[in-house]
């Protein structure tokens, strides 16, 4: 099956330098390329792609704003947004998460990562920079120790997991794969993707991704100020 890219970016040398990597793949394609958020979201309802390649910076509907208004839309609901960005540690990431996003890279990523990243979010899974995910999400996404940055609402419905369900979020929530989790706690990668799955249904949330920024806005897991 190949994977339907659509580009957002304000910069056209950037567009062309990534549609030439993406269509070089065998198994994806660049169906459209947008100039900022508002296009974006357009093209996205027209045509239907499996994966959003948004930057964050852009003139008018920037890509936090574009990432909520399809993340919102439940026609969407099949469109997995990568959010890139020059600054890896940014709250506007953050916030692009909580709208929906399926994770991150930097623009100095390699290009390997990127069409990794691809691959990852049209699969229905969560791509976080490595270099930057831990780092990002204990500075901001539940800064202090004073609960202001808690969700009541989430941390009731922490209840609805079993004690094993909320170990493996504790995990995912470290930035470790379900390979790691799976070693971690004795079990296998397939019972860590079970778990996973089911956290996420019975969370709301879309993606692994957004189940870290539940247990984190819930309170079941608070940051290391390192």
């Amino acid at each position: 099956m190949t994977i339907r890219v659509l580009l957002a970016d304000d910069q056209a040398l950037l567009r062309s330098a990534f549609r030439v990597l993406v269509d070089s793949e065998p198994d994806m394609e660049v169906v459209g390329e947008a100039s900022d958020g508002a296009e974006a979201v357009r093209m996205a309802r027209e045509l239907g792609p499996d994966v959003v390649l948004m930057d964050i910076r852009m003139p008018g509907t920037d890509g936090l704003a574009a990432t909520r208004l399809i993340g919102a839309d439940p026609s969407l609901a099949q469109v997995r947004v990568v959010i890139l960005t020059t600054f890896e540690v940014d709250d506007y990431v953050v916030q692009a998460l909580r709208a929906g996003a399926s994770g991150f890279l930097g623009k100095g990523s390699e290009p390997e990562e990127l069409l990794n990243a691809i691959r990852v979010a049209a699969g229905g899974e969560a791509l976080l920079s490595p270099t930057a995910t831990k780092g990002l999400i204990t500075r901001f996404l539940a800064r202090g120790d004073d609960g202001d940055g808690l969700d009541p609402a989430r941390s009731e419905r922490l209840g609805s997991l079993t004690g094993r369900e909320r170990e493996v979020l504790v995990q995912v929530a470290g930035g470790h794969s379900n390979d790691e989790i799976a070693e971690r706690l004795a079990v296998s990668p397939l019972t860590v993707k079970t778990h996973v799955n089911r956290a996420m249904a019975k969370l709301g949330a879309r993606d692994r991704a957004q189940l870290v920024v539940i247990a984190y806005e819930s309170g079941l897991v608070r940051p290391r100020m390192d």
